[in-house]
C-alpha cells in the first residue's frame, strides 16, 4: 500500500493490464475526427470539458472549409464561433482558436510546434493538450492525463494522485516503456465505455480481477 492509501498494483500485474488491453484493441486511435495536425489541435482544444462526440459534430462542417491556421484567420471569430456554439464554453473556445493561429503564423510558419513548451505558448493549449499532440501527431510517448485519468487510474491501483500532474508524473514511473505510446488511448477508453462515471460496467470488464476497487 502506498503512503497516500492507495493500494498499488505490481509491475507484473501493470504489464497483464495492458497485455489484455493490447490483445483487445492492439493500435487505439484518439476519437476526434481531424484532416491533419492543425485541425487536430483544434478539436483538442475545442474538447476540453465535452465530449469528443460533440466536437466531431460540430467540427465536421466547419473542416469542409477551414483546415489550416490561415483559412481559419479569414474565417474570423464570428463565423468560427457559429460551427462550434453546440460546445460548452464556445466563445471562450472560438478566441483561443483565433488566437493560437495568429501565433502559429507569426512564430512557427504556420506549422505545429513539436515540444511541450512550445505547445503550452500557445493560447488555450495546456499541458493534457500539449501531451495528447504530441502523442497523436509526433508519435511521442506522453501521457495525457483527463478526468477518465484522473478517475481510473488510482481506482485501478496504476497509479496515486489526486491532480492531473501527480497521476501524469506516476503512470510515467509505473507503465513499462513498450505501453506507453498507447497507453492513455486504452485507459481513456476503458473509463469512456466500461469503467464509467455514472456506472462502472464491472461485468464486462477485461481487468476486473486485476483492479484493486481503490475508493469504492
Amino acid at each position: 500500500m502506498s503512503q497516500t492509501g492507495i493500494k498499488l498494483l505490481s509491475r507484473k500485474k501493470i504489464t497483464e493490464v495492458f497485455e489484455r488491453f493490447k490483445a483487445i484493441n492492439p493500435e487505439p486511435k484518439s476519437e476526434l475526427l481531424a484532416p491533419n495536425a492543425y485541425c487536430l489541435l483544434v478539436s483538442v482544444v475545442l474538447s476540453a470539458q465535452t465530449t469528443d462526440k460533440s466536437v466531431n459534430k460540430a467540427t465536421a462542417p466547419l473542416y469542409e472549409k477551414v483546415t489550416t491556421p490561415e483559412e481559419m484567420l479569414s474565417l474570423g471569430e464570428e463565423k468560427l464561433t457559429g460551427y462550434i456554439k453546440s460546445i460548452g464554453l464556445y466563445r471562450a473556445k472560438a478566441k483561443n482558436v483565433i488566437s493560437l493561429s495568429e501565433k502559429l503564423i507569426k512564430d512557427f510558419d504556420g506549422k505545429i510546434p513539436s515540444s511541450r513548451e512550445e505547445l503550452m505558448s500557445l493560447p488555450g493549449v495546456g499541458r493534457k493538450t500539449a501531451n495528447v499532440v504530441l502523442n497523436v501527431v509526433f508519435h511521442q510517448p506522453t501521457m495525457p492525463v483527463d478526468t477518465h485519468l484522473l478517475r481510473i487510474c488510482p481506482k485501478i491501483g496504476l497509479a496515486e494522485g489526486d491532480t492531473p500532474e501527480k497521476v501524469e508524473a506516476s503512470l510515467v514511473k509505473r507503465i513499462p516503456e513498450e505501453y506507453m505510446m498507447h497507453a492513455h488511448h486504452w485507459l481513456i477508453l476503458h473509463g469512456r465505455y466500461i469503467c464509467t462515471a455514472r456506472k462502472t460496467k464491472c461485468e464486462e470488464c477485461p481487468i476486473s480481477d486485476l483492479c484493486r476497487h481503490n475508493g469504492e
